[in-house]
């Protein structure tokens, strides 16, 4: 199970990477489906997460994204600090979150991944990237969220759920979220 979800997260990351890299330069300061968050906002939101992670799974002190770094550097160190680190990290190591200390593998598994695959589609809607999320991971992410449903719309986590009529997978899951897509 452990690896399985080293994995998930592993190519989560990855994907997001993709539209970090792949954004063009002056598209930083684009709206993003987060309300009051530019495409910015949202790499250093994720990157910020990964870098507590990583650093914590290291016995780091916890760092984070300076608000004048350069974003793609920046996003660069957070990738290569928390891939550096999972692979061989003690993943039941408790570390703080939202929700009180938690096991770093529950926390990446019920939440991190989650959030990581989200905000890939925040980032590419922002940046006008590719939208297309891995299609068995939504579905999944979809599945393990529906039971949180009333825990995850508290004040700082998603915002109220978008109804939408049938449609694919994705934007159900997104819309679940609180995206309109």
């Amino acid at each position: 199970m452990s690896q399985e979800i080293v994995n998930r997260i592993t190519s989560l990351v990855q994907s997001f990477d993709s539209r970090v890299q792949a954004a063009p330069a002056d598209a930083w300061g684009n709206a993003s489906p987060c309300e009051g968050w530019t495409a910015r906002d949202v790499v250093v939101h994720v990157g910020d997460n990964l870098l507590r992670l990583g650093c914590g799974l290291a016995g780091q002190q916890p760092r984070s994204i300076s608000a004048d770094a350069e974003i793609v550097a920046a996003w660069n160190d957070a990738r290569d600090t928390f891939l550096g680190t999972i692979p061989t990290a003690d993943l039941s190591t408790a570390l703080p979150g939202p929700m009180g200390p938690m096991p770093a593998i529950d926390m990446i598994g019920r939440f991190v991944s989650t959030d990581v695959l989200v905000h890939t589609w925040d980032l590419a809607r922002a940046v006008g990237g590719d939208e297309t999320l891995d299609a068995a991971t939504v579905a999944a992410a979809y599945s393990g969220m529906k039971p949180m449903d009333a825990m995850i719309r508290r004040p700082g986590f998603f915002g109220a759920r978008v109804d939408v009529a049938d449609t694919d997978t994705q934007t159900e899951f997104l819309s679940f979220l609180g995206r309109t897509v």
